[in-house]
């Protein structure tokens, strides 16, 4: 497995925790939003911040999304 492939787990888990759901139901939303692929292009940022940063940065895509 990729470097950026178990930061992406590692990232959609912690952000679950942080959502208080699961997992499956974060990748779900990511997927119905086309937000997936582009979290998990954004390794190179995401892995040298604070997580609460990402999350953060991945709370306003989901509400630009929903708007």
């Amino acid at each position: 497995m990729s470097k950026e492939m178990d930061f992406f787990i590692y990232l959609l888990e912690r952000y679950a925790e942080y959502k208080k759901t699961t997992a499956d139901e974060i990748l779900k939303l990511w997927d119905r939003l086309e937000l997936t692929d582009f979290i998990y292009d954004m390794y190179d940022l995401y892995h040298i911040e604070r997580l609460e940063n990402a999350f953060e940065d991945i709370d306003t895509l989901i509400t630009e999304k929903n708007a």
